[in-house]
């Protein structure tokens, strides 16, 4: 037994045991009678295990530009055409798992984190938002309803019934709220969630020209645009809301009276 206990660190268990006549039974057991030798034999290391060396040079070519888009399976195999055996399969994986590699070991693009807007309103035409929603139409059709609305006092400084949802469309409606309201540089603060329309190059460049200021609500959020959201389920929620509209001239009669509420 201590033969074994001292050569099981560099020969093995297994192969002690058969070359002693021992019984591996007989010197486990005893083994979990002694913790001292016990925590000693659980530390040490396989005897076959990769040198920090040889696992550094093993990630190093699993990386490295010509292998970097392959399973570790086809590297092994590419390897081993070419005369050369650095480990097993399963001990790639495991290299790659320590490293958290084992996914993509490509440079990933990285997307900078969008914060929750922060906008105050002290005033009236400091922060207005807007947003599109679809109001339902004959046969199938749905018409698109633009609304922009002071969120300090609530009032819908502007509104819009059309049949599509277009960029043109929404700019031309905001910079005709702009004219009206006497709106001045640096005093608006404009937001809305990422749509098309919202995000549109055109309105992007005449909120730069008149100098208005920007502010959208992170991707796949929602609650990120309350006001707006919930001016929409007040117009929907309404006890004479109709559900569908025979026509956009109709649309536009009830909005009418709808916003002059």
């Amino acid at each position: 037994m201590t033969l074994v206990d001292q050569h099981a660190s560099t020969v093995g268990v297994t192969d002690a045991c058969r070359t002693l006549g021992v019984s591996r039974a007989t010197w486990y057991r005893r083994r979990d009678r002694h913790d001292d030798v016990a925590s000693r034999l659980r530390s040490r290391s396989h005897p076959r295990r990769l040198s920090d060396a040889e696992r550094a040079h093993v990630l190093e070519v699993l990386c490295s530009e010509e292998f970097i888009d392959r399973a570790p399976r086809e590297i092994y195999a590419i390897l081993l055409e070419r005369g050369a055996y650095l480990c097993s399969v399963r001990t790639m994986y495991r290299i790659l798992v320590e490293q958290k590699a084992v996914r993509e070991r490509r440079p990933q693009r990285t997307h900078p984190e969008n914060a929750v807007p922060r906008c105050c309103a002290k005033a009236p035409n400091q922060l207005w938002s807007w947003d599109i929603t679809k109001l339902a139409g004959p046969a199938r059709t749905w018409f698109s309803l633009y609304v922009v609305l002071d969120v300090f006092s609530r009032y819908v400084v502007t509104w819009l019934l059309a049949r599509r949802e277009s960029a043109y469309l929404a700019t031309r409606l905001i910079e005709q709220a702009l004219i009206d309201e006497g709106i001045d540089e640096n005093q608006l603060t404009i937001h809305a969630d990422r749509g098309s329309a919202m995000t549109s190059k055109s309105l992007a460049q005449l909120l730069a020209d008149l100098r208005v200021e920007r502010s959208h609500s992170r991707p796949r959020v929602s609650n990120d645009n309350p006001f707006s959201e919930a001016q929409f389920k007040t117009l929907k929620y309404c006890p004479d809301y109709p559900g569908q509209f025979a026509d956009v001239d109709g649309g536009r009669a009830w909005c009418s009276s709808f916003f002059g509420w």
